[in-house]
C-alpha cells in the first residue's frame, strides 16, 4: 500500500492487486503520454489533462498540475511507513553519530569495520526484527568510529549498535 498525501494534508492510501484502489474505492483509471510531454488521464469516466510538474526522487514527492490547479503529492512507500512505525523515519534526512536498533532484534551482519569511512547509501549493518531483515544504510557520509555489537547478538530498542563520526 501506498500512501499520497496532497498539498500537506488530504492523506489516500492506494492499493494495485488485481485492482487499484483508492482508500478501499474501486478506482477505474488509465493514462497516456501526450507528444507535448503532459498526460491524459481517464479516471471514473471522467478525462484530466495532467501536467507533470516536478519529480524529486529523493524527497519522493510530485507536483501535478490539472485543470489550472497544483497538487503536491508527497508519496510514502511500505518501506517509508515501516521506517516510520519504528521511529527512525527522520533519521534518513540527517547525519546520525549513533546508529540504534529501532526495536528489539537480532543482529545479523555488521557490514563495517571500525575507521572505515562510509558514504551515504552504505549498507552499515543487517538486523533481523519482526521476522523480517533490515540493511541498515549510513545516511550520511561518516567514518566508523566503534561498533558495540557483533553478529548473532540480540539488541533492545534504543541500543547503540554503531558510532559514526
Amino acid at each position: 500500500m501506498i500512501k499520497a498525501t496532497v498539498n500537506g494534508k488530504n492523506a489516500f492510501s492506494i492499493e494495485n492487486a488485481s485492482q487499484v484502489t483508492c482508500n478501499g474505492v474501486a478506482v477505474d483509471w488509465s493514462a497516456a503520454l501526450l507528444p507535448n510531454g503532459n498526460y491524459s488521464v481517464i479516471m471514473n469516466n471522467q478525462s484530466f489533462a495532467v501536467q507533470l510538474r516536478k519529480i524529486d526522487r529523493e524527497h519522493k514527492t510530485v507536483s501535478l498540475q490539472i485543470a489550472g490547479q497544483v497538487f503536491d503529492v508527497k508519496l510514502e512507500e511500505p518501506i517509508d511507513q515501516l521506517l516510520a512505525a519504528m521511529g527512525i523515519k527522520d533519521a534518513l534526512g540527517r547525519k546520525v553519530n549513533d546508529m540504534k536498533a529501532p526495536m528489539p532484534g537480532l543482529v545479523l551482519q555488521v557490514l563495517v569495520t571500525p575507521g572505515q569511512a562510509i558514504k551515504k547509501g552504505d549498507p552499515v549493518l543487517i538486523l533481523e526484527a519482526m521476522k523480517m531483515e533490515n540493511v541498515f544504510k549510513a545516511t550520511a557520509d561518516a567514518v566508523v568510529k566503534e561498533i558495540k555489537v557483533s553478529p548473532r547478538t540480540a539488541v533492545e530498542k534504543g541500543q547503540v549498535l554503531i558510532i559514526l563520526e
